[in-house]
């Protein structure tokens, strides 16, 4: 990566966020890029999220992460030089009646998409956390692979020591996990529970949370928990439009979301084995009931082992019902990878 100013032949824009605007340009090499340009007042937060992004971002190199080729911090020019990323990102395909994708590529996104965070958080010699994963932040090339963009709320983390806090920025509501807004200390866990709520709204092709919808189907998640509770989860692919074909992958997508979206961290699976599930290489146990809490505090969770050992899974639980986040039943379970 160099420090250079952008070329001054970028004119198209892209689009535009809460710190700047994006604009189609080109390198002198004749590369396509998409070039950030910060517009407005440089006051701290801002100066923040663009150390994280070049921090961050700049360190990497995988195949589903887009790719920083410079950035221009100076008086006059405060900008990001990105890979051009031709269909643009995946919201415009998830939400809109206009632009669809197949579903077998919706399949193919969500594991290039997982591939990308097990590899900010298991292959970086630094663990990365992003903070931020939802559909805005899924950019997609000419192939429509994905690969993960905006790094403006991702920490570094020395070896695997992942234990922070958020202050100011606390990720996206709908996508943000539950102790991100507590006082608690937040891990690479976030990261995992906000790629199922993404993984839900690639399953669905609508967003989460949609108040047109009937009263059962308002939120999603929870009514295809309850689908998949009653042993009925083929209908969540049936009325998403699924072909039969896909269903069984659909279906696959639906338990591997329950499980990254439980409420508790440790119950949450790593990225490694999320992407082993979602390739089908690894047998899904049964999920628990994310929102339990919703209706009664102190469930027992599963602990999800980052070990590679073992291919069996036992169980111990505690008489007592009621701890806290932080005091909680523990089941272990050793899951072969």
């Amino acid at each position: 990566m160099y420090r250079a100013a952008p070329a001054h032949n970028y004119g198209k824009k892209l689009g535009s966020g809460g710190f700047g605007e994006v604009y189609e340009g080109e390198l002198p090499n004749g590369v396509p890029v998409a070039v950030k340009v910060l517009t407005g007042s440089l006051d701290k937060t801002v100066q923040e999220q663009f150390m994280a992004e070049v921090g961050t971002i700049g360190r990497t190199y995988h195949v589903n992460l887009v790719r920083l080729y410079g950035f221009c911090f100076d008086a006059t020019v405060r900008a990001l030089v990105y890979e051009y990323m031709e269909n643009g990102s995946l919201d415009n395909y998830l939400f809109r009646e206009d632009r669809k994708i197949e579903w077998g590529t919706l399949h193919e996104i969500a594991i290039g998409t997982a591939k990308g965070i097990r590899y900010l958080h298991d292959e970086c010699p630094q663990r990365i956390i992003h903070y931020d994963i939802k559909p805005a932040n899924i950019l997609l090339d000419a192939d429509f692979s994905s690969k993960v963009a905006d790094f403006g709320l991702a920490k570094l983390f020395s070896g695997r020591n992942t234990n922070g806090t958020m202050a100011g920025g606390r990720g996206t509501p709908g996508y943000a996990a539950p102790e991100m807004w507590m006082p608690f200390p937040v891990t690479y866990k976030c990261d995992v529970y906000s790629f199922g709520m993404l993984l839900f709204e690639i399953v669905g092709r609508r967003r989460n949370h949609d108040t047109s919808r009937g009263e059962s189907q308002e939120w999603f998640p929870k009514w295809v928990w309850e689908k998949f509770e009653n042993a009925r989860l083929e209908v969540v692919a049936s009325v998403c439009g699924i072909r039969e074909e896909e269903r069984e992958k659909a279906e696959r997508m639906s338990k591997v979301a329950l499980w990254c979206v439980q409420y508790q961290p440790e119950a949450r699976p790593p990225m490694s084995k999320v992407v082993k599930m979602l390739e089908g290489e690894m047998e899904i146990a049964p999920p628990l009931n994310p929102f339990q809490h919703l209706l009664a505090s102190g469930t027992a969770t599963p602990n999800w082992s980052d070990s590679s050992t073992g291919s069996t899974a036992t169980a111990e639980t505690s008489d007592d019902s009621s701890k806290p986040l932080t005091r909680m039943h523990e089941i272990e379970m050793v899951i072969s990878s």
